[in-house]
């Protein structure tokens, strides 16, 4: 049975002060995670002060980005050698708001996914679809697309070692939530998408949801069978309702 997982994407809020209040009134807040995992991404800046407020807690420590090389003249990047140094096991690549802003590609997505893997962090491997790509019908394409490319010459021994995130486009921020329809075709899409690559072992890969997840609606979401946790944004941002997320998980 696949451990669910809620992962807190902060983006780029909290000082280093704001960041360490709320890992500790999240650890605080924890008493039961042994069907689950939690995890928290904080701003490159605070990653070493949450770690250590995090230590002896069940909570693990994710960055929000990285770069596909241990070190070298790469002004501005951070590398996984970096990021485990301070404690992190998880790492988002791919995010809809890196590959809008920043213009990184599917190719970069897999670099940055082998590159974590190999230095012994977990991606958090993002995919979606935008809203003009929903309204022509392509969705399925689109993330085809994403999940095969950031897989490419991921082996089968590699795969307990990721996690994929769907995340619509048309949905983070904007207070809009894919129905239990349209988030369990996407996710029994990419489930059927990674059984035809892998076969039997895609079983074990774990999908999360992201896009405006709460505590209203995460019940109803991983109610659905290939859902196994969320990626939260701004819900994360506050430790009541982050802590409310994690315990309506089964």
């Amino acid at each position: 049975m696949r451990k669910w997982i809620v992962a807190g994407n902060w983006k780029m809020h909290n000082t280093i002060s704001e960041s360490v209040r709320l890992a500790t009134e999240i650890k605080e807040g924890i008493t039961d995670l042994k069907n689950g995992e939690v995890v928290v991404a904080p701003p490159f800046t605070a990653l070493q002060k949450v770690s250590d407020a995090l230590r002896g807690s069940p909570v693990a420590l994710a960055a929000q980005n990285m770069y596909f090389e241990n070190k070298g003249a790469y002004t501005g990047e951070v590398s996984p050698v970096m990021l485990k140094d301070t404690g992190c096991s998880y790492v988002i690549v791919g995010h809809s708001e890196r590959r809008k802003y920043f213009s990184e590609s599917d190719e970069t997505v897999n670099l940055k996914a082998l590159k974590a893997m190999a230095s012994g962090l977990k991606p958090i491997i993002c995919v979606g679809e935008t809203e003009a790509e929903r309204n022509k019908g392509i969705t399925e394409a689109v993330i085809g697309r994403q999940v095969r490319a950031a897989l490419a010459d991921v082996s089968v021994e590699m795969l307990a070692g990721l996690v994929i995130a769907y995340e619509p486009v048309w949905a983070i921020g904007t207070g809009k939530v894919a129905s239990p329809v349209q988030a369990e075709e996407v996710h029994d899409f990419i489930r059927r998408l990674l059984v035809e690559i892998y076969g039997c072992m895609a079983e074990d890969v774990r999908i999360l949801y992201g896009g405006s997840v709460t505590e209203d609606n995460i019940a109803e979401l991983i109610a659905i069978e290939d859902i196994d946790g969320a990626l939260v944004g701004g819900a994360s941002l506050q430790a009541g309702g982050f802590l409310g997320i994690i315990g309506k998980m089964p």
